[in-house]
């Protein structure tokens, strides 16, 4: 049995979906189907999920509506039509549209996330009904019905353990089940998110709670590649890896697959494979527990901007006891989650995403550490990117970190951190963000071309 996750790009037209109906059709195992919401059509298009937040944004500011909810309309419309499914689907869609604005602004904190989860609950309802009509057995099912409760964190949720065991029970459900993916639903029945591209994560749940002998996460590539496409020219294509070399590649920028949706999947192991909707006979990327390791200790090369380093020095810090205790504490104040933290014998630096960083903000943490820990030396960079060399092979191949850091000065790029976890997966190098995409391709070329 597997679970099958489409993604906006796999769902944006009328011939999109005819590639998708011909997957499910290929193969009788592919039980549940998760949904995001139409993507681009193409490179001036707009994704659904962005005409709902400029329909949410038209609403609480008390500007017209009408044509956002006409655009939102005559995207489903256009497909209904394609399928010659009756009008009478889409007049209920004009009705579910339209009702979101009977839902109170003040106080509202769900209202946000009841706008954003529209795109993916419409499509879910309008690609069953043309499962239907093309012969397929299906039928849609709401988060709330396939037992998916989270957290009650607009924006954020998280699923609650509880769920898999309703889950479950969809094992007996009949034909093919169609899931619109990114939201659950709360205890008390309000609609949440997960974060923003969260309909991976959706497929990560269902299949882990269904004890799908695989995922499958159809979207407009391939698979996995050692780099980025559109920094490296025809990177090398990558058939398999494990989880932890999947983290660590969608945590520095590699969108193909949500960082969160790995947790429940790796919990369950259950493998994955990434495919192409647009040439479903590629063997994909296959995400397991293990892999055979091979003489190539890198596996990817990742980076990814907007990272702030807060940097402290003070003389003898090392005999200070509970120093970064202090520093932690102050940034949890602020509601600032940090990234990495490396330091010396009397300095530490504390990588944090830049969007936290407002100009009224970094004065109030630079205050509160100055009164706090009373350093020597206080200082916020900006402009960092982090590049990520990854590979489970690099814990038993000698040289690899140094093999990257004389790739990098032979093009004259000044590395202000690098770190490594226990882990020993990934070696991550930070630098100026200018220099971004010619220290990938350096790195690129000393462990693959070299």
């Amino acid at each position: 049995m597997k679970v099958v996750k489409f993604g906006g790009s796999s769902l944006a037209s009328a011939v999109q979906i005819r590639k998708v109906i011909d997957i499910i059709k290929e193969d009788d195992q592919r039980k549940f189907v998760v949904v995001s919401a139409p993507g681009k059509r193409d490179e001036a298009d707009t994704k659904m999920t962005d005409l709902f937040i400029d329909y949410y944004e038209c609403y609480v500011n008390g500007l017209e509506t009408k044509k956002f909810q006409q655009k939102i309309v005559a995207r489903f419309s256009a497909i209904a039509s394609a399928f010659s499914l009756p009008v009478t689907i889409i007049k209920d869609f004009e009705e579910r549209i339209a009702r979101l604005l009977n839902n109170p602004i003040e106080g509202n904190q769900y209202l946000y996330d009841m706008f954003l989860a529209q795109g993916e609950d419409l499509q879910a309802r309008l690609l069953a009904e043309i499962f239907v009509k093309e012969g397929i057995s299906a039928s849609y099912m709401s988060p709330k019905d396939a037992g998916l409760l989270v957290s009650d964190e607009p924006g954020n949720a998280r699923i609650l353990p509880e769920s898999y065991e309703r889950i479950f029970s969809l094992r007996d459900q009949s034909g093919v089940v169609i899931i619109p993916g990114f939201f659950g639903y709360t205890c008390s029945g309000e609609i949440c998110t997960f974060s923003r591209g969260g309909s991976d994560i959706t497929g990560s749940i269902i299949a882990a709670g269904v004890h799908a002998d695989l995922y499958e996460n159809f979207t407009d590539v391939d698979g996995v590649f050692a780099a980025h496409p559109g920094i490296v020219h025809n990177p090398q294509f990558i058939k398999e890896m494990t989880y932890r070399e999947m983290r660590e590649l969608a945590y520095a920028g590699f969108s193909v697959f949500h960082d969160e949706a790995l947790i429940p999947i790796f919990r369950a192991e259950i493998p994955i494979v990434i495919k192409n909707t647009n040439n479903p006979s590629h063997p994909g990327t296959q995400i397991s527990n293990t892999r055979e390791l091979t003489s190539q200790p890198v596996i990817g090369i990742a980076s990814d901007s907007g990272f702030a380093s807060i940097n402290i020095t003070k003389f003898l810090l090392n005999r200070e006891i509970g120093f970064v205790r202090k520093i932690l504490s102050i940034l949890e104040t602020h509601e600032i989650s940090f990234e990495h933290m490396p330091s010396g014998i009397d300095d530490l630096s504390i990588i944090v995403r830049e969007s936290y960083l407002t100009p009224k903000l970094e004065n109030l943490i630079l205050r509160d550490i100055a009164d706090i820990v009373q350093p020597d030396e206080l200082q916020i960079e900006h402009d960092l990117s982090i590049l990520m060399l990854i590979g489970e092979g690099m814990k038993r191949s000698v040289g690899v970190t140094a093999a990257g850091t004389f790739a990098l000065s032979s093009k004259r790029i000044n590395l202000e951190m690098i770190t490594q976890g226990s882990s020993e997966v990934s070696v991550i190098f930070g630098i100026r963000s200018s220099q971004e995409a010619r220290a990938v391709r350096a790195l690129y070329h000393a462990y693959f071309e070299d």
